[in-house]
Protein backbone atom coordinates (compact mmCIF):
# COMPACT_ATOMS: atom_id res chain seq x y z
CA UNK A 1 0.00 0.00 0.00
CA UNK A 2 1.55 3.18 -1.24
CA UNK A 3 1.36 6.07 1.46
CA UNK A 4 2.38 9.78 1.18
CA UNK A 5 2.38 11.79 4.67
CA UNK A 6 3.24 15.07 5.02
CA UNK A 7 4.15 17.02 8.27
CA UNK A 8 5.53 20.16 9.81
CA UNK A 9 2.69 22.48 8.49
CA UNK A 10 1.30 25.24 10.78
CA UNK A 11 0.89 29.17 11.61
CA UNK A 12 4.11 31.51 10.86
CA UNK A 13 4.50 35.33 10.55
CA UNK A 14 5.30 36.80 7.29
CA UNK A 15 9.35 36.26 6.78
CA UNK A 16 9.62 33.34 9.23
CA UNK A 17 10.66 29.84 8.06
CA UNK A 18 8.93 26.60 8.00
CA UNK A 19 9.68 23.02 6.87
CA UNK A 20 7.32 20.74 6.04
CA UNK A 21 8.24 17.00 4.64
CA UNK A 22 6.67 13.76 3.22
CA UNK A 23 7.49 10.38 4.62
CA UNK A 24 6.54 7.81 2.28
CA UNK A 25 6.32 4.14 2.08
CA UNK A 26 4.95 1.25 -0.84
CA UNK A 27 7.33 2.83 -3.26
CA UNK A 28 10.41 2.77 -4.29
CA UNK A 29 11.10 5.74 -3.57
CA UNK A 30 14.75 6.68 -4.87
CA UNK A 31 13.20 6.11 -8.58
CA UNK A 32 10.42 8.57 -8.25
CA UNK A 33 10.56 12.33 -8.67
CA UNK A 34 8.94 14.30 -5.85
CA UNK A 35 7.18 17.20 -5.91
CA UNK A 36 5.42 19.77 -3.70
CA UNK A 37 1.97 21.45 -4.86
CA UNK A 38 -0.18 24.13 -2.88
CA UNK A 39 -3.59 24.74 -3.38
CA UNK A 40 -5.75 27.49 -2.08
CA UNK A 41 -9.48 27.48 -1.89
CA UNK A 42 -10.54 28.53 -5.43
CA UNK A 43 -7.76 28.25 -6.94
CA UNK A 44 -6.62 25.67 -8.99
CA UNK A 45 -3.36 23.56 -7.22
CA UNK A 46 -0.07 24.62 -8.37
CA UNK A 47 3.11 23.20 -8.83
CA UNK A 48 6.20 24.71 -6.17
CA UNK A 49 8.85 22.55 -6.22
CA UNK A 50 10.15 19.28 -7.66
CA UNK A 51 13.40 17.19 -7.80
CA UNK A 52 13.81 14.46 -9.62
CA UNK A 53 15.52 11.31 -8.98
CA UNK A 54 18.64 12.55 -9.82
CA UNK A 55 18.31 15.29 -7.04
CA UNK A 56 18.12 17.94 -9.78
CA UNK A 57 15.33 20.69 -8.41
CA UNK A 58 12.91 22.83 -9.95
CA UNK A 59 11.00 25.67 -9.04
CA UNK A 60 8.25 27.91 -9.25
CA UNK A 61 8.99 31.36 -10.44
CA UNK A 62 7.28 32.92 -6.98
CA UNK A 63 9.36 30.70 -4.72
CA UNK A 64 12.80 30.89 -6.33
CA UNK A 65 14.82 31.83 -4.22
CA UNK A 66 12.98 31.63 -0.92
CA UNK A 67 12.00 28.03 -0.92
CA UNK A 68 14.52 24.48 -1.14
CA UNK A 69 13.59 21.19 -2.41
CA UNK A 70 16.04 18.22 -0.89
CA UNK A 71 15.09 14.27 -0.54
CA UNK A 72 16.48 11.75 1.39
CA UNK A 73 16.69 8.37 -0.12
CA UNK A 74 17.62 6.64 2.79
CA UNK A 75 14.36 7.74 5.21
CA UNK A 76 12.11 8.08 1.73
CA UNK A 77 10.93 11.23 2.67
CA UNK A 78 10.97 14.77 0.50
CA UNK A 79 11.38 17.98 2.10
CA UNK A 80 10.66 21.29 1.40
CA UNK A 81 12.23 24.10 3.60
CA UNK A 82 10.66 27.50 2.95
CA UNK A 83 12.17 31.09 4.26
CA UNK A 84 10.66 34.23 4.06
CA UNK A 85 7.72 33.14 3.85
CA UNK A 86 4.92 35.51 2.79
CA UNK A 87 1.09 35.79 2.73
CA UNK A 88 0.12 34.61 -0.53
CA UNK A 89 2.29 31.25 0.71
CA UNK A 90 -0.36 30.27 2.75
CA UNK A 91 -2.14 27.07 1.14
CA UNK A 92 -2.55 23.05 1.81
CA UNK A 93 0.57 21.70 0.38
CA UNK A 94 0.40 18.14 -1.35
CA UNK A 95 3.25 15.70 -1.52
CA UNK A 96 3.00 14.05 -4.97
CA UNK A 97 5.29 11.03 -6.27
CA UNK A 98 5.67 10.49 -9.94
CA UNK A 99 7.37 7.51 -11.77
CA UNK A 100 5.82 7.10 -15.47
CA UNK A 101 2.10 6.61 -15.20
CA UNK A 102 2.20 6.05 -11.35
CA UNK A 103 0.68 9.20 -10.02
CA UNK A 104 0.35 9.63 -5.86
CA UNK A 105 -0.53 12.48 -3.71
CA UNK A 106 -0.70 13.04 -0.13
CA UNK A 107 -3.30 14.08 1.94
CA UNK A 108 -1.82 17.65 2.26
CA UNK A 109 -0.53 19.69 5.26
CA UNK A 110 -2.03 23.28 5.74
CA UNK A 111 0.80 26.18 5.72
CA UNK A 112 -0.84 29.80 6.92
CA UNK A 113 1.09 32.68 6.92
CA UNK A 114 -0.14 35.66 8.94
CA UNK A 115 0.61 38.13 11.50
Amino acid sequence: QVQLVESGGGLVQPGGSLRISCATSGIAFSVYDMGWYRQTPGKRREAVASIANSGSGNYADSVKGRFTISRDNAKNTVYLQMNGLKLEDTGVYYCNAKLWERNYWGQGTQVTVSS
